[in-house]
């Protein structure tokens, strides 16, 4: 999907519409901006996550009740999961 804009005479650049919309993109969302060479490259900025304290993140999971479960369990849930997301 390629497009012409203008730059502004206070440098600001209108996103074409479709390209707007096909990327989801919505009034006062975040874009961070860098240069490559001679290209001005515009990502989607990542949401900022919550940062929270290890007392209040112990407050918000609860204990887990249940049989133990060894590390190479875990390790082994870990790697399918891994391996579910990422097949292509």
């Amino acid at each position: 999907m390629n497009a012409q804009t203008k730059i502004s005479s206070k440098g600001q650049v209108v996103i074409p519409k479709d390209i707007r919309d096909s990327l989801q993109l919505k009034a006062g969302e975040t874009l961070n901006v860098s240069r490559q060479g001679r290209r001005i490259v515009l990502e989607v900025a990542e949401p900022e996550r919550e940062r929270i304290s290890y007392e209040e993140f112990r407050r918000r999971v609860p204990s887990y009740v249940g049989p133990a479960v060894s590390i190479e369990d875990m390790n082994r849930a870990v790697d399918r999961m891994f391996a579910e997301r990422h097949r292509p």
